[in-house]
C-alpha cells in the first residue's frame, strides 16, 4: 500500500502484513485485479483526506482490514463480504458511490455496502442500539446474512483493541452492546468462539474486578488444574484407544464469563464452583459412523465414572438449529469434583467452532460463492425462526431461551421456544387451528390448552367448531405470533360485537321513534361509567347492560337538556365542566434548565406525561429526534425509560428565574354536595398568581371525581394549595397526576 497515507510507523507495518494476508486469500476468494483495485479506491480516499480515524484513534483501513480477515478466516465468507468491508468507508465518507462500486465489482459487494451503511446510519442517530431503531436493525438482516455477520466480525476486532484506551465511557457503551446484542447473535449463529470472546471482553470492560478476580484465580490454580485433566484424561485414552477409536482429547477451562455467571447463579465464590474443567474428546469417525462411535465413547465414560443423568445434553439425535450437534454429559471425577465431558467428530467440531460456515464442507458442495449461498439460506432459515420482528424484548427471548421439538400423530416435527403451550403448538399449526383449539392430547392423555410442552411429547390438537379465542389465552401463550393472532381475533369479534350492539340500539330508538342525539348518548355513556365507547357496546353485545334501561336513562337527559323537566334541580358535581383560556402572558418561558453538563439553551420540552413544574427534581431524556424531555423523577415512567434506555438519560435542574406559570392536573374526589365546587373553585381564585385553566367532574353514587388544570408557578405554591383544598368539608383525596 502507499506509504504516503496518515500512518503510524507501527501501523506501516502492520499495514504491510495485513497486506500480504489479503493478497493470500486472491487463490480462492478474490478475484486477480480485485487487490489492485481496492489498493486505488483507499489509497485515492485517504491521500484526498475522506477517511479519518475513529474515536478509539484507530484507522479505518487498518480495521477494515482486520474485519476482513476475521470474516474471511474465522467465519467463512468469501469475495463480497471481503471486499464490502473494504470499501463501505470509501462510500460512507463520499469518496465513490455505491454505482462506482457495483461497476467496477458487481451488485453483491455494493448490496452488502449499502447494508452495511444502513446499519451505520442507525448507529449515528444514537451510537447505541434502541428500541425505535431495532426493529430497522433486524429487517436489515433478511436482506442479507452477510451484513450481521460482519458487525459481529468488526465488533470482535474493536473488542480486542480497545483495552488500554483513555475513552472509557465509549469502551463501556461498545461492551454493553457487544453483550446485549452481537454475542447473543453469534451464539444463534453457531458461532461459538466469537462468542465466548465477545462476552469475556465485555465482562473484562463492564466488570473489570470481576473478570480479574477469576482470571488471577484460574492462573493461581492452572498448575494443579492441568494435572487433575491429566489424571481425568489418562484412563479414558487407553479405554478409548483400546476399542480402536481414532481421536484425539484437550482439556480446558471453562470461560471466565462462564464462571462469572454461575457465580452470581449460585452465590460463591470461584471455589464454590466445581464443574470448571470441561473435556472434549474429538472423534475421526466415517460420516456413517458418526453417532454410533459418539455413542460408544458415551458408554465407555460412563462406566468409568459416575453420570449425572439431569445433565445430559444430546444434540445428536436432534441438531440445534444453527447446526450444532454434540453429546454433553458431566460425570464425577476423582477427588469428588463435576467435570463436563463434550464428546463429536471433527465435523461437529469444526462447526462448533466456526458456526454454520463449516456446514457446506461436509456437503459435498464446492466452496467459493455456491458454498456460502447454502450457508446463508441456512442462516436465514435459523433467524427466522423468531417469529415477530417488532418486539425487542420477544427477540431476545428467542436469542437465549432453548427450545423444544414435539411431534403431531404424523409424526412431522415442530420446534417451539421452552416453556411454549398446547395453544402455542395449535397456532404453529394454522391460525384456524389455534383459533378453535379446546385442549390437546399428549402421548394420548387429555390435557388442557395451556399446557406447557416438553421435546418428544406427541401432541394431537382437539378443536371445536364453537370454540372462539379468549382474553386470558394472552396470559400463558408464549410465541409472538400466537399472540397476534389471538389479539387480532378479539379485535375482529370486539368489532362484530360493536356493531351489532350499536345496530341493536339504533333500532329500538328507531321503534320506539325517539329523536336520536349523538352528544347526549355520549353524556349517558359517560354517567354510565364507560370510559371508552367500545366497552359501552359490548356490555351491550354480552347483556351485561340492558338496552331498555339506557334508552330510560337517554330520554330523561334529553328532556334535560332540553329544558322540558318541570323542576331542573340546581347542579351537583356531575354535571359541572368549565373550561378556561390559559393566560398566555404568564407562560413565558423564564425558566433556565441547566441539563447535563452545564450545557445551556437546548431545546427542550416538558413532558405531558407528569407535568414537571418548578422545584421538581427532574431528569433529561434524549428523544429520537434529537430534543429533550424533561420528566419527574417520580414519573411513573421514569423506572422503565431507566431500565431500557439508561444511556439516554441525563441529568437536568431548574435555575434562572421564577417566572413562568406551569399547567398541572388535579384530582380531587369527595362527596358529591351542593356547593362543594363553588368552594373550590373559590379557593383557587382567592390565590396569588394561581388560575384555574379547566375543571371537569363526574359522580357516581353520592362521590364525585374531579379533574382540575391550574396554571401555576412551582412546587412550593402547589403543596400549599393542595393542603387548602383538603380542609374543604367532603374533600377526601387530592393527588397530582
Amino acid at each position: 500500500m502507499n506509504t504516503n497515507l496518515s500512518f503510524s510507523s507501527a501501523e506501516k507495518l502492520q499495514l504491510k502484513h495485513l497486506y500480504r494476508s489479503l493478497l493470500g486469500l486472491s487463490g480462492n476468494a478474490l478475484r486477480a485485479n480485485d487487490c489492485a483495485r481496492l489498493k486505488q479506491y483507499l489509497t485515492q480516499a485517504s491521500q484526498n483526506d475522506f477517511l479519518h480515524r475513529d474515536i478509539f484513534g484507530m484507522h479505518p483501513v487498518i480495521t477494515d482490514m482486520e474485519t476482513s480477515l476475521i470474516v474471511a478466516e474465522e467465519i467463512g465468507l468469501t469475495r463480497a463480504a471481503i471486499l464490502g468491508v473494504m470499501l463501505h468507508s470509501c462510500v460512507k465518507s463520499g469518496y465513490c458511490t455505491p454505482e462506482q462500486v457495483h461497476a467496477d465489482f458487481g451488485e453483491d459487494v455494493a448490496g452488502i455496502i449499502r447494508g452495511l451503511n444502513r446499519i451505520q446510519e442507525l448507529y449515528d442517530k444514537n451510537p447505541s442500539i434502541e428500541s425505535e431503531n431495532f426493529r430497522s436493525l433486524l429487517l436489515s438482516f433478511a436482506e442479507d446474512m452477510r451484513v450481521i455477520l460482519i458487525m459481529i466480525a468488526n465488533r470482535v476486532y474493536i473488542m480486542r483493541k480497545i483495552k488500554d484506551t483513555e475513552h472509557k465511557e465509549a469502551q463501556l457503551k461498545v461492551a454493553q452492546e457487544a453483550a446485549y446484542l452481537y454475542a447473543p447473535l453469534a451464539h444463534k449463529l453457531g458461532l461459538y468462539k466469537l462468542k465466548s470472546e465477545l462476552e469475556d471482553l465485555s465482562l473484562k470492560y463492564m466488570e473489570h474486578d470481576a473478570y480479574y478476580l477469576i482470571k488471577d484465580k484460574l492462573n493461581e490454580t492452572k498448575k494443579a488444574r492441568d494435572a487433575y485433566i491429566a489424571n481425568f484424561i489418562r484412563p479414558i485414552q487407553e479405554k478409548l484407544e483400546a476399542a480402536g477409536l481414532k481421536f484425539h482429547m484437550k482439556g480446558r477451562t471453562k470461560s471466565i464469563h462462564s464462571i462469572w455467571q454461575k457465580m452470581k447463579r449460585q452465590k460463591c465464590g470461584v471455589e464454590g464452583i466445581y464443574d470448571l474443567f470441561a473435556i472434549r474428546i474429538i472423534l475421526d469417525s466415517e460420516p456413517a459412523k458418526e453417532k454410533m462411535e459418539c455413542w460408544q465413547v458415551y458408554s465407555i465414560v460412563t462406566d468409568m465414572y459416575q453420570p449425572n443423568p439431569k445433565r445430559l445434553r444430546d444434540w445428536l439425535s436432534i441438531p440445534k438449529s444453527n447446526g450444532y450437534e454434540s453429546l454433553h454429559i458431566t460425570v464425577l471425577g476423582p477427588e469428588q469434583k463435576w467435570v463436563e465431558v463434550q464428546i463429536r467428530t471433527e465435523r461437529m467440531d469444526e462447526i462448533a467452532e466456526r458456526g454454520l460456515a463449516a456446514h457446506w464442507r461436509y456437503k459435498g458442495i464446492k466452496g467459493g460463492e455456491a458454498g456460502v449461498d447454502e450457508w446463508l439460506n441456512s442462516i436465514r432459515s435459523a433467524l427466522e425462526n423468531n417469529d415477530d420482528l417488532k418486539l425487542m424484548d420477544q427477540f431476545k427471548m428467542d436469542l437465549y431461551e432453548d427450545e423444544v421439538f414435539v411431534f403431531t400423530p404424523k409424526g412431522d416435527l415442530f420446534k417451539l421456544p421452552k416453556g411454549a403451550t398446547v395453544l402455542d403448538f395449535a397456532y404453529a399449526i394454522h391460525t384456524n387451528v389455534g383459533d378453535h383449539c379446546i385442549g390437546a392430547r399428549i402421548n394420548g392423555k387429555n390435557v388442557q390448552v395451556r399446557q406447557q410442552l416438553t421435546s418428544g411429547d406427541q401432541v394431537e390438537i382437539l378443536t371445536s367448531a364453537n370454540q372462539t379465542p379468549k382474553q386470558d389465552w394472552l396470559k400463558f401463550v408464549l410465541t409472538s405470533k400466537a399472540k397476534s393472532k389471538i389479539r387480532l381475533a378479539l379485535k375482529e369479534m370486539q368489532a362484530r360485537q360493536g356493531a351489532f350492539a350499536k345496530e341493536l340500539l339504533e333500532r329500538k330508538f328507531k321503534n320506539k321513534k325517539i329523536e336520536y342525539d349523538e352528544p347526549t348518548l355520549m353524556h349517558v355513556i359517560k354517567k354510565l361509567g364507560f370510559k371508552v365507547v367500545t366497552d359501552f357496546y359490548k356490555s351491550i353485545a354480552d347483556e351485561a347492560l340492558d338496552v331498555n334501561k339506557v334508552i330510560d336513562m337517554y330520554v330523561e337527559m334529553l328532556k334535560f337538556t332540553n329544558g322540558q323537566m318541570e323542576h331542573v334541580p340546581a347542579p351537583s358535581a356531575e354535571a359541572y365542566n368549565m373550561v378556561q383560556e390559559p393566560d398566555v402572558k404568564n407562560r413565558a418561558h423564564d425558566d433556565v434548565l441547566v441539563i447535563d453538563q452545564n450545557l445551556k439553551g437546548l431545546d427542550f420540552t416538558l413532558a405531558k406525561c407528569c407535568q414537571p413544574i418548578y422545584g421538581d427534581d427532574v431528569f433529561g431524556f434524549v428523544t429520537v429526534n434529537g430534543g429533550i424531555k424533561i420528566h419527574r423523577c417520580d414519573c411513573p415512567n421514569a423506572e422503565e425509560m431507566r431500565k431500557r434506555f439508561g444511556y439516554r438519560i441525563v441529568k437536568a435542574r431548574w435555575a434562572g428565574k421564577r417566572g413562568s406559570q406551569y399547567s398541572i392536573r388535579l384530582k380531587v374526589i369527595g362527596n358529591d354536595d351542593l356547593g362543594i365546587i363553588n368552594n373550590i373553585t373559590s379557593i383557587i381564585s382567592k390565590e396569588e398568581k394561581i388560575s384555574l385553566r379547566n375543571i371537569s367532574i363526574d359522580s357516581h353514587d353520592g362521590l364525585f371525581a374531579g379533574n382540575l388544570t391550574v396554571m401555576i408557578d412551582d412546587t412550593a405554591k402547589l403543596d400549599l394549595l393542595i393542603k387548602k383544598l383538603k380542609t374543604i368539608k367532603g374533600v377526601k383525596q387530592v393527588t397530582r397526576n
